[in-house]
């Protein structure tokens, strides 16, 4: 079910447009992403990253770019996504397909040694909180000694005047950069869905959703509890390092 690099490159691209449609300030949050993993990787030999959530490896590819002897796991359960990451960012990781959170999952990631930083960008949301709970302490026994834990998402605050303003900023600075010109999620997916070189994939795709259509459930949480949760994971070390809306960077450090 591979499909050419033609198509990846297409829908990748269109991808790429599509997010910013979504992510405020999306670039400048992969830049962060990256800061923080040179400054955790910085004295390792052929660091070791885990991508949660990859897509089409949109975050990976920049990863490698900045990082070049990294070694990146990138794992998302969406074959189509999957598939395009294999084709058109084949260098950048080694994809894997699993469900994170589901039991067994990190057994999947043929991991040699700790992980030196785990990395995510709007994909844990989609989590149960019990499940991403369990999910952090995984993460929390997989983490080398000095590793971070890197999540990039939108994290409202509790206070509802405090989340209106910051989801405001967000939809100031998508008007301004007519983000919203893109196609959206639905759109590329519809489009997606009607390349017949995709075709088998969508039909893999629709099998997977039927049968994880309990795993989909947003968790909605504020910053202030994805803290509260990690610290219940283990994590003693938390901070935000981003914020632009409700657009963060949050990272947790392993003792």
């Amino acid at each position: 079910m591979g499909v050419s690099m033609g198509t990846a490159r297409l829908w990748v691209e269109r991808w790429e447009l599509q997010q910013q449609h979504y992510a405020t300030a999306r670039e400048e949050r992969f830049e962060v992403i990256g800061d923080v993993v040179e400054h955790v990787v910085a004295h390792q030999d052929r660091p070791l990253v885990l991508d949660l959530g990859c897509g089409p490896g949109s975050l990976a590819s920049r990863l490698t770019g900045r990082i070049p002897d990294a070694e990146i796991v990138a794992v998302d359960m969406d074959p189509v996504l999957l598939e395009l990451g294999r084709a058109h960012h084949a260098d950048a990781a080694r994809y894997v397909d699993a469900v994170i959170g589901n039991s067994g999952w990190t057994g999947t990631l043929g991991l040699d040694r700790p992980l030196d930083a785990v990395v995510s960008t709007t994909a844990l949301h989609y989590l149960s909180e019990q499940t991403l709970l369990r999910t952090y302490r995984q993460l929390e026994r997989l983490l080398r000694p000095g590793g971070a834990l890197v999540n990039g998402d939108h994290f409202a605050p509790a206070d509802r005047r405090c989340a209106e303003l910051t989801a405001h900023v967000g939809r100031r600075q998508a008007e301004r950069s007519r983000a919203h010109d893109h196609e959206n999620w639905e759109a590329w997916w519809s489009a997606a869905a009607g390349d017949p070189e995709l075709a088998e994939l969508f039909d893999l795709r629709e099998e997977r959703q039927a049968a994880l259509a309990h795993y989909r459930n947003d968790n909605d949480l504020t910053l202030a509890r994805h803290v509260e949760l990690l610290g219940r994971a283990g994590f003693r070390r938390i901070t935000p390092v981003w914020q632009f809306g409700d657009s963060h960077v949050l990272v947790a450090l392993r003792d």
